[in-house]
């Protein structure tokens, strides 16, 4: 895949970090890709303000929506004014079209079905969930749907891990990334 950060700045493309099910810790090493790009979005299950805090983007724009752990119970007190401003669905105007983030647990427990995700979000060209913590690019469709896996400690499945979108009016490309998982 190209270098986000190179096309960003050189050919109309814009470049999105894509995380999520972070459980209250983002990976460092993922936090210092996000820096490379325009804007980032977590797909829910952030636990703590501190994960959001370490999200920074080059415009500082980072689109976020709640996952099923993300509740009062969860968060800790100081920081349930935070949890409470965050939408379940959200969305991201890119060049070529439009990105809808959302937890995906409203669209089958376990395992979001795709389907589903596309008929109740037809206006987009992708679709961002979480929750199933496994890394995944739909693109047999528009909308495309995609899972960046999880960003943080908890059921990584081989590895902390993420998606960079690549956005221009014309052509969108999705790359991915898994980092070795740190010893415990």
């Amino acid at each position: 895949m190209t270098n986000p950060e190179y096309l960003s700045q050189n050919e109309g493309f814009v470049s999105v970090a894509l995380v999520s099910d972070t459980h209250g810790y983002l990976d460092e090493r993922i936090a210092e890709l996000i820096k490379t790009c325009d804007y980032a979005v977590h797909a829910g299950d952030i636990c703590r303000a501190q994960v959001l805090a370490g999200m920074k983007p080059k415009t500082g724009t980072v689109i976020t929506v709640r996952g099923n752990n993300d509740n009062e119970q969860k968060w800790l007190a100081e920081e349930l004014a935070v949890v409470s401003q965050i939408p379940y669905v959200a969305q991201l105007e890119l060049p070529g079209g439009l990105l809808i983030v959302e937890h995906g647990d409203r669209h089958g427990f376990n395992s979001p079905c795709h389907a589903a995700l596309r008929a109740h979000h037809p206006q987009a060209r992708v679709i961002v969930y979480g929750h199933s913590h496994k890394q995944l690019c739909d693109q047999s469709q528009t909308p495309w749907v995609v899972n960046p896996g999880a960003a943080g400690r908890e059921r990584t499945h081989g590895g902390p891990a993420c998606l960079i979108l690549i956005a221009s009016v014309h052509h969108w490309e999705i790359g991915t990334y898994r980092f070795e998982a740190l010893a415990a």
